[in-house]
């Protein structure tokens, strides 16, 4: 078997039209493929492969590590070029590219890069959330140290100049900035910063992962203009890491089908593949009474307002 071989996903092998149906058009804007100090279980190649045949619009590849930017770039003519997807990458702003790096932001965003990633392995609250007990994230295959929280305040819990400095790009470039694995408190002061500096384009990542965030938080983040992200791999993926879909509906319900984008954030070596989480998103969101047209928004068309200009 291959890593993309369907076998290993089950139910990649049973027909669901009336799920099939609704990825076409999608857009995942949270794709884990390689190359990445992580294991992966596929490659950007394989990812735009893979994605493509069922349908979809864009993907987005995301390394906490490097810019992919170059990596996309370079995959052209071996074969991405032909293929009939969007694939986009950006910047995490972690300490492997400098942290809080506006030189590392512009250098994305003007290759072609669509996404910014505030700090996720070093923010404080996600060093805080995996210490001392099993959350599932994967071990890195090479030694890297971890051990520099970035903040994004200073210490009177204003929002830093290099901050902003990096928002004026993004507004410019009318470029994707999301949240990261910020905290409540941090995510809340970059959202109306970032709005100050004429960011349009805002998505906070997986709220009740690492950030912490309610339902009426999330709702309340998004009535200020930004949209609310779900991964698909956390109630949909492995069974012994799901979570409760009454979760997700709870969210979906406070923020709105409008502003709520559906990604994998998958990848992962023992993870199912992006695809696989949507066509089951997809069917478990049908089952769970929601209607077509609010799947598609959220599997597709809010992503794709965000990601294209």
């Amino acid at each position: 078997m291959t890593l993309l071989d369907p076998q290993l996903d089950g139910d990649r092998n049973d027909a669901d039209p009336e799920a099939d149906a609704l990825l076409v058009g999608a857009v995942d804007l949270h794709q884990h493929p390689g190359p990445s100090p992580f294991p992966r279980r596929m490659t950007i190649l394989d990812a735009a492969r893979d994605a493509s045949a069922a349908g979809f619009k864009a993907i987005v590849a995301k390394s906490h590590h490097h810019s992919m930017v170059t990596d996309i770039l370079a995959l052209g003519p071996a074969g991405l070029d032909e293929l009939p997807i969007a694939v986009r990458g950006g910047v995490a702003l972690n300490n492997a590219v400098g942290g809080l790096n506006p030189y590392a932001v512009e250098l994305a965003l003007r290759m072609g890069g669509r996404v910014v990633w505030f700090p996720t392995l070093s923010s404080a609250a996600h060093i805080e959330h995996h210490a001392g007990h099993d959350t599932g994230f994967p071990t890195p295959t090479v030694a890297l140290r971890t051990d520099k929280v970035i903040t994004i305040l200073d210490a009177d819990g204003a929002v830093l100049p290099e901050v902003r400095d990096i928002l004026s790009v993004i507004a410019a470039e009318r470029a994707v900035l999301t949240c990261g694995h910020l905290g409540v408190e941090e995510t809340s002061k970059l959202i109306v910063a970032a709005r100050q500096e004429g960011v349009e384009r805002i998505l906070v990542n997986h709220p009740c992962f690492v950030v912490g965030a309610s339902a009426d938080q999330a709702g309340e983040w998004a009535r200020q203009g930004a949209h609310i992200e779900h991964c698909l791999v956390m109630y949909f993926g492995r069974p012994e890491r799901r979570r409760d879909l009454a979760e997700l509906l709870a969210f979906i319900k406070a923020a709105g089908p409008e502003r709520t984008v559906l990604s994998s954030d998958s990848g992962q070596k023992h993870n199912p593949l992006p695809v696989t989480l949507f066509r089951r998103g997809a069917r478990g969101l049908l089952d769970a009474g929601l209607p077509e047209d609010d799947i598609r928004r959220m599997l597709g068309a809010n992503a794709a307002g965000l990601l294209f200009p």
